[in-house]
Parts: structure tokens; sequence; C-alpha cells
């Protein structure tokens, strides 16, 4: 079971506030920062918007032993945050206790097989498709890297599509909704104000919904197979694939060997990843996620044809025709969730 599930499950819910620096030349402005299934959140907590995303694998203390406790989102990040609440510092110093006893340990015996990876890799390489490699790395990858990939790659597709919309309420319904379809492992749900047009996923695991999944929708269980959706697409293609071929060869080779993709490989990974076509998941495969879910069907049928005349599969084969076992939200969290976007742009389409 990856780390951020067994250590994060009485956290989910934690909240601080703290002083945040966007650089280091910038001056510290109040932040609430709250805890995510796989990353921390900063927010303003004035008007609730999201400031900062930072992957919890790959957060970093900086004064160890010292208090107020500095947190950055990397060794080499000019972000920071100063936080004095001492749950709070004790819940992020509880996870990056958990990655460190997960971690690799370095030595001569890793380095030898290191060496020999890298020759190894490379002479398969010069022998076969790089996708051959795209597919191996993306399957040994340990759940901190590709959490922490997955965020880098959510930065870069927010420089297109605006921050990911977030208020602390509806954070807590996304990731009840999450823990609801898939258990204590489902991904962290955001929703971009523009630009996206469809479910996707992310490394992370990293559900990615358009603000039009939520927004106008009539019942969560409707936005609940977006996320369903999302899943599915994760499934049939890994998610990490397309973003080493956008890294390209070399640098999936150092990320195999070192752990570390260079500076700049994921840039520009935005435009192709919302430029790449929906390939939207079958009637079937759908109707099974819906049964496994425990979860009616019919709302998300209508949601994509108001008619119902082009998702007749999804409204008639509705496994739960009858009435859902356990609601998908309470109705405050879907108010709140209903609101998420305030303020910003809803997508179209």
């Amino acid at each position: 079971m990856p780390p951020r599930m067994t250590a994060l499950k009485k956290y989910q819910r934690l909240e601080s506030p703290g002083l945040w620096r966007e650089t280091s030349a910038s001056q510290r402005r109040e932040v609430v920062v709250a805890f995510r299934k796989a990353s921390l959140v900063l927010f303003d907590p004035r008007t609730e918007t999201p400031l900062s995303h930072w992957s919890l694998p790959a957060v970093e203390r900086r004064n160890p032993g010292e208090l107020p406790a500095l947190f950055s989102p990397g060794e080499d990040a000019e972000e920071s945050v100063e936080i004095e609440d001492a749950d709070m510092i004790a819940a992020i110093e509880k996870i990056r206790s958990v990655v460190r006893r997960r971690a690799p340990r370095p030595g001569r015996l890793r380095n030898t097989i290191l060496g020999g990876m890298l020759l190894a890799v490379v002479s398969v390489g010069v022998i076969f498709l790089p996708e051959t490699i795209y597919t191996h790395t993306a399957r040994v990858l340990p759940h901190t890297t590709r959490a922490a990939l997955g965020m880098a790659a959510l930065t870069d597709i927010q420089r297109l599509t605006g921050a990911a919309c977030a208020t602390p309420k509806a954070t807590a319904a996304l990731d009840r909704m999450s823990e609801r379809l898939y258990g204590v492992a489902g991904p962290d749900i955001f929703v971009l104000p523009e630009g996206l047009t469809h479910p996707a996923h992310l490394p992370g695991p990293i559900a990615l919904l358009p603000a039009a999944a939520v927004l106008g929708q009539q019942t969560p269980e409707a936005t609940a197979g977006f996320v369903l959706a999302a899943g599915l697409r994760a499934d049939a293609v890994d998610p990490m694939v397309p973003l080493l071929r956008h890294a390209g060869f070399m640098a999936t080779v150092r990320l195999l060997t070192s752990g570390v993709l260079p500076a700049g490989a994921l840039a520009g990974f935005g435009e192709v990843f919302l430029a790449t076509p929906d390939q939207p998941p079958s009637d079937e495969s759908m109707l099974a996620a819906f049964q496994a879910a425990k979860l009616s069907s019919t709302p998300y049928g209508f949601a994509l044809d108001a008619s119902g005349e082009t998702t007749l599969g999804l409204i008639e084969a509705d496994p739960w025709r009858s009435g859902t076992p356990d609601p998908i939200l309470r109705s405050e969290e879907w108010q709140a969730l209903q609101a998420i976007c305030t303020g910003q742009v809803p997508a179209q389409g």
C-alpha cells in the first residue's frame, strides 16, 4: 500500500494557518495550509482561492528542529511556508518519515546496479523502440516519484487552464467523493476552470475534471460518473507514458537510473496534454465501473446528452436503477462543490 494511504488517513481534514512566500524575494503572506490525499493545498484565508499545490512526497523541511517549521515543495524550490501549528508539523513530518523509510538506500551495490541498468537501457534503446523504455519506466517508478511528476505536470497544465478551482469545503467534498468511489487509494480530484474538455488523468493518481463536469450538474452522481470515466482512461493508458514521451528518451533513461527528470523536461507538456483527442470509455466498461461503485449511471448518461438519445446504453442498462445504496455526497457537501469555481470562468464543452 502506498505510504500516503497508511499515514494520511487521520490527517485528511487537517488545516492550519501559515506564512507563505512565493519566491525568496516575495513578502510573506497569510495562508491556510490544508492536507489533501497526496498534496498540500495553500489557500488565501479571505477568498479561499487556492494559491499553490505541493506534492506531499516531495515536501522538504529547511530548518529541522527549529520553530516555526519552514517547508518547501522541493529541494530547489523558491516557495516556502512557515507553520507553527504542532499538529500540522507532526503530520507533515510523519509523511516525510514514511517516504524516507521507503526510499531506496544509496550504496556501492545500488550504484553498481544502476550502472548496469544504464548500460542495459541504452542497449535496449538502440535495438528496440523508445516506447519500450517509456512503458517499462512507467511500470517501475515508485509511488512517490509518480506523485511528484504528476504534480509537476499539473503545474505546467495550469499555465493554460488557470489554477484549479478550489475552496476548503469543496476540496473536502472531492476527497469524500474519491474515497466513496475508490476507497482510500482514490485519486486527488482537481477541477480546471477552462481549457480541459473531458475527464483526464495524471500520475499521482490525479483525476482532472473540466468545470462543466461539476457546474450545472443536477446531482453529485453525474459528477462522480466523470471521475469514473477519468479512472477508466488511466486504466486503458498509464498516464505516466504520455508524460515520458514528452520528456523524451534520454530524459526517461535519466529518470530510470537516477530517479530525477532533467530540469525543463516537462515544459510545454500542457499544450500537448490539452490537445490530445479524447478516447471515451465504452458503455460496457462504464457500466461495470458504476456497478462496482454501487452508483446509478442514469445521471451521468443525461449529463452527457440531455436528451438521452446517444446514451441510452448507460440509461437503460443502469445497474442501480432502483437506487444507490450509499449517497455519494451529503447535500451540504454537494452545495459546496457546486460553488467550487465561484468567481472563475467555467469550462465550455
